[in-house]
């Protein structure tokens, strides 16, 4: 079978097209929005601000995708040394907490050395769960006090309702040495998974993508409604159908499986135990450059709304007009474990309120721009119905021969180089 079709023109819907290209064989995108680009859009405003959907750098050490990227862009992209940090009541930590515990109060710091002896010198046993993981690894006092009340912030729900299949090297695992002398010396090596990354210098992180969207069969505003894996039909909500030979999707599987004619009941539950977060994020223009050191910071207490702050204007200069400062702020909400319980753009006002308060916008600093976007899918919870649900779905799939990919296909905590390669993959 010659022809592709595949649903969505995001990472892992270009992937795949790229894939078709290079292999001859004839593809086309079919995306429900009016222009492609998924969860790596970017928006430009008038003014000269640029914002991605949310925050995107490329990061990854797979040489091919780092040149294949590299030529979407005509070579035009900032390197940056990563620079990240925490903020807890009051206090600017670097990045990872675990191993720069100096200048917090000498009782926490106490404690947190203790239990974290403590926890090295037992046998951890079985983990059952991402808190037991935690406090195995960090002692009690180091995973209630930050990565626990993270975790709520950022997954929406307790640690203890979570796996740990999501882990890899995202949360950084120290050695003694490394937490005694990040508690007595400010000067610690940088130890974060992200050390250099790579975004484009002009258009957003969407500039990666545009080629291959340009370079593909790509038919916009086409929502699918039905797919007939029997008879290899798909309808469209403005009433068009078509045949397909082969078909790969990166529709989010909540979707994609209620769609799906003769789906059993068993499979269409187990898709709606599938949960994620849904963000919005608060876009703001400052009239002033200096606004942090960081690229982006973690806030930890429950009382900021805000829980994690990114600098779009510290990954390329073009990212805001010359003398003028960007943040982009992220608030996560989840249908399962905490809905949204208001709109977007009321949410607006508390975070410049954060911002003001933790000193980021100083009195006298002017708020030159201000939006808020909502994203319905953020990111996969690993919450304990994850595994049993995914492979009942997974499994169907494949026995109706429809391959998935991307973050929402696979549902898992894939990044931006790792969708593009699921789509590459699902074409074979």
């Amino acid at each position: 079978m010659s022809r592709v079709t595949i649903l969505g023109a995001g990472m892992a819907g270009l992937g795949a097209a790229h894939r078709c290209h290079e292999l001859g064989l004839e593809s086309t995108v079919y995306e429900r929005r009016t222009r492609p680009g998924g969860h790596t859009r970017s928006f430009v405003d008038a003014s000269g601000f640029v914002f991605d959907d949310g925050p995107h750098i490329s990061f990854t050490k797979n040489e091919r995708i780092q040149k294949l990227f590299a030529e979407a862009v005509g070579g035009e992209y900032e390197v940056l040394q990563a620079s990240v940090n925490n903020h807890w009541q009051g206090h600017w930590i670097k990045h990872p907490a675990q191993c720069n515990l100096h200048g917090l109060p000498a009782e926490l710091v106490a404690d947190v050395l203790r239990d974290f002896v403590h926890a090295q010198a037992r046998e951890a046993g079985e983990i059952a769960d991402y808190e037991e993981w935690l406090r195995a690894v960090y002692g009690d006092t180091f995973a209630e006090t930050f990565p626990m009340e993270y975790g709520r912030k950022y997954h929406t729900l307790p640690a203890a309702e979570m796996s740990t299949e999501w882990l890899g090297p995202r949360l950084y695992r120290p050695e003694l040495e490394e937490v005694l002398n990040g508690a007595l010396s400010p000067a610690t090596p940088d130890v974060h998974y992200v050390s250099h990354f790579r975004y484009p210098s002009r258009g957003g992180f969407e500039s990666y993508l545009r080629p291959f969207a340009a370079a593909s069969n790509l038919e916009q505003d086409k929502e699918v409604t039905a797919i007939d894996p029997k008879a290899r039909r798909i309808g469209f909500a403005d009433g068009g159908e078509i045949e397909y030979e082969r078909l790969v999707s990166s529709i989010p599987l909540p979707e994609l499986i209620p769609r799906i004619a003769g789906a059993p009941g068993d499979v269409v539950e187990a898709a709606s135990r599938l949960a994620c977060s849904t963000c919005v994020i608060v876009n703001l223009g400052i009239d002033r450059v200096d606004l942090s050191g960081s690229h982006w910071t973690y806030f930890y207490d429950h009382d900021y709304t805000v829980t994690r702050a990114s600098f779009p204007h510290m990954f390329s200069p073009h990212n805001a007009p010359e003398g003028m400062g960007s943040i982009q702020a992220e608030v996560y909400f989840s249908d399962k474990y905490r809905p949204l319980d208001r709109q977007p753009p009321e949410l607006i006002e508390p975070v410049v309120d954060d911002f003001r308060r933790c000193g980021l916008i100083e009195d006298g600093d002017r708020v030159v721009f201000q939006e808020a976007r909502l994203i319905p899918y953020a990111n996969v919870i690993f919450d304990h119905d994850r595994a049993p649900a995914l492979e009942i779905v997974h499994s169907f799939l494949d026995d109706v021969g429809i391959r998935y990919a991307g973050r929402y296909g696979l549902w898992g905590y894939e990044w931006t180089d790792e969708s593009f390669v699921s789509g590459e993959e699902a074409v074979g």
